[in-house]
C-alpha cells in the first residue's frame, strides 16, 4: 500500500506527501493537485505506521470539501480519519463536553442566521433596519466576532479595518451589543459563540483540552488562507504548542477577508514555525496552457502581502482554444451572447453541468436567467438555495421513503426511483423549457444520477465519522445515502448552466466558464477603493480564469442598459480594448463587435499578454532556438540603417522584433507580417534586406545595397 500511496505523483507533490512530520506549509496554486497531495499525505503516513487514523484531524471549509476528502481516504485504504468542516468539529465537540464546560447545562440552541435577532436588536437599540440593512448589519457582527472585536471594541477596529458599515460604526456597536444581550436572553447561541465554546473549554478546562489533544495528535487544514482570528485560535488551542501541522493554501486565492479570512497565517507560517517544509505545487493539471497564461497574466501584476507568495502556474493539459474577450453594446446584449453560445456548446456536445457563467454581484444573476428562459437553456442558480432544502427535493425524499415499503428489493435501484419520482409529478423523458420549471425537473433528475452512481459505487462507502460502512445499493441503502447527504450539505450535480458568483464559484470547476460584466465599477466593484481592496478585486478575477478547464469567454457590455452611460474595461484583464468603429447600421442592426485576438506561445500553446512576448512569439521562460548568428547580423544591419537614417536604433526595428527573426526566421517574404513589429509598410522598407540576412547575406552586401533606404 505504501509504494501505491506515492505512485503517480509529480516531484512536488511526492516532496509533500513524503515530508517529515511536523510543520509543513503546501502552497497550491490553482489545479495543482493541493486535495491530491494532502489525502495522500496523510495515507503516506498512516500506512508507514508514522500515525494512527483515529489521531489525525483534517479541517476543511466546506462541507463538500470534507466529504471529498473522506472519500478519498477511503479510496486509499484509510478509513477512519476526521475530516470536518471548523463549525462541524467544534460543535460536536462543545455538544460531547457540554456537561463539564456549561455546568450541566446542554448545549443551548444554534441559531441558523442572525436576521430576526438582529433585526429585534436594532429596534432596541433605536435603529429601523429593513432587510436589507439587517443583514448588512449581520455581516459586521460576523467579522467583528470572527476578528475577535467585542462590541465596545468595534469602532476603533471597523476604522482600522477600512470596514463600510451600514450605519455609522458607533451605531453598529450599539445594534452588536444589544445583538448579544437578546441572544444570551433567549438562551441561544450563534456559530461564533460555538467557536469560542470549543476554545474557552480547551483554554480554561484542562481536563477537556488533555482528552482533546490526546485524541488528535496531527492536523491538517485546507485553505489556510481562508483562516479568520477566531479559527486560528481554536486551531491554536488544539495544538496546545505542538508543531505537527500540514496547512494548504494559495495567497492568490484570498477572496473573503470581508468575513474576516485573512492570509496574515499562511504568509507567516515558515516565521511562525522555524524549520518549517515549505513545498510550491505550480503544476497546473485542471486547465489549458491558454487558461494558464491569462491567469498568470492576471495575478502578474498583483501587489501587496499576498503577492510575495505568487505562484506561476504551468499548464500541464494539451493546448486548447484561445480565451475569448468580447465586447457588447450593452449587458442585455452580452447576456444574449452567453445564452446563444452556451446553446452552440450544449450543441456540440459539452454537457450543459460543465458550463457556467460567473459575475460579480448576485443581482448580475436575473439579465442571464431571463435570457437563458428565453432560449430554451437549462439552468442551476449556485448558492440561491440549498439543495436538500428544495421543496421538490424535500418532496422527493418523503416519497422515496414511502416507496420503500412497496418495492421488491430485487428492482433495480434507478428504476425503484423513477417509479417513486412519479407520484410527484415527474418524469424522465419531458423536461420543460428553460426556467425556474426546467430548474425543478433537473433538480429531480440529479437525484436520479445521483442513484445510478450509488449502485455502481464499491462495496465500501465513507460515512461521516470519519469511518466506513458496507453499501446497501437497494432504495432502503439509498434513502440512508440521501439522509447522509442532507445532513451534510453534499449536493449532486444538477443537468443544468450553473449561474453564480466568483465568490460561490471558488473550489469548483467547469469545462466552459463565461466571466461576465467586466466592467470598471463592477469589477472591480465602486466600493474597493483602498490598494487592498483593489487587489482583492483581482485575486477574484484570478479564481473566476482558473476555474476554466478548456474553453474560457471573458466580456463586458460597455454600457449598463441600451443608451446608457458608457463604462470602462475591467483593469485587470490585460488585453480588452475597444471595438472597431461601427460601421453606418440601420435602426433594427445590432451594434458592431469583435473578438479580441490573443497571441499563443508557439513552443507550450499559452497566452502570451505582454508586448515583449507577444513580439517574441513564446513565453520568456520557454526554450529559445535562437540562431545567434543571424541575429548578430540583424543588429549590425539595423545599426547601419539607423545610422543612415539618424534615427534610433528602435524605429527601424526593435530588439524584440529582431529576436523573433532570429528565432522564427521565415522563409517567405509574406511571412514577415506575422511577426509584432513588422507592418506592410516596414516590410516594404527592409522586407527584402531582412529575408537576405536570413537567407545568408553578411551585412556588407545588404547594405551596399540598401544603405539609401530611408522612409522619409
Amino acid at each position: 500500500m505504501g509504494d501505491s500511496v506515492i505512485a503517480g505523483l509529480d516531484p512536488d507533490q511526492l516532496r509533500a506527501v513524503t515530508a517529515p512530520a511536523g510543520p509543513v506549509c503546501i502552497l497550491a496554486g490553482a489545479g495543482t493537485g493541493k486535495t491530491r497531495a494532502v489525502t495522500h499525505r496523510i495515507a503516506h503516513r498512516v500506512t508507514s505506521a508514522d500515525v494512527s487514523p483515529r489521531h489525525v484531524l483534517a479541517v476543511t471549509f466546506t462541507a463538500r470539501a470534507a466529504a471529498e476528502m473522506r472519500a478519498r481516504l477511503v479510496a486509499l485504504g484509510v478509513p477512519g480519519v476526521q475530516a470536518r468542516t471548523f463549525h462541524a468539529a467544534a460543535l460536536r465537540q462543545v455538544r460531547y463536553f457540554a456537561p463539564r464546560i456549561l455546568d450541566g447545562r446542554a448545549m443551548p440552541q444554534l441559531l441558523e442566521s442572525k436576521a430576526r435577532l438582529v433585526t429585534l436588536a436594532a429596534g432596541r437599540a433605536g435603529v429601523r433596519a429593513d432587510r436589507i440593512i439587517a443583514r448588512d448589519l449581520a455581516g459586521e457582527i460576523e467579522w467583528a466576532k470572527s476578528s475577535l472585536v467585542e462590541p465596545g471594541e468595534y469602532p476603533v477596529a471597523a476604522v482600522k479595518a477600512t470596514r463600510e458599515p451600514p450605519l455609522a460604526p458607533e451605531r453598529v456597536a450599539e445594534v452588536f451589543a444589544e445583538y448579544e444581550r437578546v441572544k444570551r436572553s433567549q438562551g441561544v447561541i450563534d456559530f461564533e459563540d460555538m467557536l469560542r465554546a470549543a476554545v474557552w473549554g480547551i483554554e480554561e478546562h484542562a481536563d477537556v483540552a488533555e482528552e482533546i489533544r490526546s485524541q488528535y495528535r496531527h492536523f491538517v487544514v485546507d485553505e489556510y488562507q481562508d483562516v479568520n482570528p477566531l479559527q486560528q485560535r481554536l486551531l491554536d488551542a488544539w495544538l496546545g504548542g505542538r508543531d505537527d501541522l500540514t496547512v494548504v493554501g494559495d495567497a492568490s486565492q484570498t477572496i473573503y477577508s470581508f468575513t474576516g479570512a485573512t492570509s496574515s497565517y499562511l504568509i507567516d507560517f515558515a516565521r511562525r514555525f522555524r524549520g518549517a517544509t515549505v513545498v510550491r505545487l505550480t503544476r497546473d493539471y485542471r486547465s489549458t496552457p491558454q487558461v494558464v497564461g491569462l491567469a498568470n497574466a492576471v495575478i502578474g501584476a498583483a501587489r501587496g502581502a499576498e503577492a510575495r507568495l505568487r505562484l506561476e502556474l504551468v499548464g500541464q493539459r494539451a493546448p486548447g482554444p484561445e480565451p475569448e474577450l468580447r465586447i457588447f453594446a450593452d449587458e442585455p446584449d452580452e447576456a444574449a451572447a452567453v445564452a446563444r453560445r452556451c446553446v452552440e456548446l450544449i450543441r456540440a456536445g459539452t454537457p450543459a453541468r460543465e458550463i457556467a457563467v460567473l459575475f460579480r454581484t448576485n443581482a448580475q444573476s436575473e439579465a442571464y436567467e431571463a435570457a437563458f428562459t428565453d432560449a430554451h437553456v437549462p439552468y442551476v442558480v449556485q448558492g440561491a438555495e440549498r439543495f436538500f432544502e428544495r421543496t421538490e427535493i424535500r418532496q422527493a425524499m418523503v416519497a422515496l421513503r414511502a416507496a420503500t415499503r412497496s418495492t421488491p428489493s430485487d428492482t433495480p435501484l434507478r428504476t425503484a426511483v423513477v417509479d417513486a419520482l412519479a407520484a410527484t409529478g415527474w418524469t424522465p423523458d419531458s423536461p420543460p423549457p428553460g426556467g425556474a420549471a426546467r430548474e425543478r425537473w433537473e433538480a429531480l433528475a440529479a437525484l436520479v444520477r445521483l442513484a445510478v452512481d450509488f449502485a455502481a459505487v464499491p462495496a465500501i462507502l465513507p460515512i461521516g465519522e470519519g469511518g466506513a460502512v458496507q453499501r446497501d445499493a437497494t432504495l432502503a441503502g439509498f434513502n440512508d445515502e440521501l439522509a447522509r447527504r442532507a445532513a451534510q450539505q453534499h449536493a449532486p450535480a444538477l443537468e443544468g448552466v450553473t449561474l453564480a458568483s466568483l465568490h460561490s464559484a471558488k473550489g469548483l470547476e467547469w469545462d466552459a466558464v463565461f466571466l461576465v460584466g467586466l466592467a470598471d465599477g463592477t469589477l472591480p466593484t465602486s466600493y474597493a477603493r483602498t490598494p487592498e481592496a483593489l487587489e482583492e478585486e483581482r485575486r477574484l478575477l484570478y479564481v473566476g480564469v482558473t476555474r476554466a478547464r478548456h474553453w474560457l469567454w471573458l466580456s463586458y457590455g460597455q454600457s449598463r442598459s441600451p443608451g446608457g452611460r458608457p463604462r470602462r474595461p475591467c483593469r485587470f484583464v490585460p488585453r480588452f480594448e475597444k471595438p472597431a468603429a461601427p460601421s453606418p447600421q440601420k435602426p433594427s442592426q445590432k451594434p458592431d463587435r469583435r473578438r479580441v485576438p490573443i497571441a499563443s506561445c508557439r513552443v507550450c500553446g499559452a497566452t502570451l499578454l505582454a508586448g515583449a512576448d507577444r513580439k517574441l512569439g513564446r513565453c520568456p521562460g520557454c526554450p529559445s532556438d535562437l540562431d545567434e548568428d543571424l541575429y548578430g547580423r540583424l543588429i549590425d544591419w539595423r545599426a547601419r540603417i539607423a545610422g543612415g537614417q539618424k534615427v534610433p536604433a528602435y524605429v527601424v526595428l526593435t530588439d524584440a522584433t529582431l529576436v523573433a527573426l532570429a528565432e522564427r526566421r521565415p522563409s517567405r517574404a509574406e511571412q514577415l507580417l506575422e511577426i509584432a513589429g513588422i507592418g506592410p509598410r516596414k516590410q516594404r522598407l527592409y522586407g527584402e534586406s531582412v529575408m537576405a540576412l536570413i537567407g545568408g547575406a553578411s551585412v556588407d552586401e545588404v547594405t551596399a545595397k540598401k544603405i539609401s533606404e530611408n522612409p522619409h
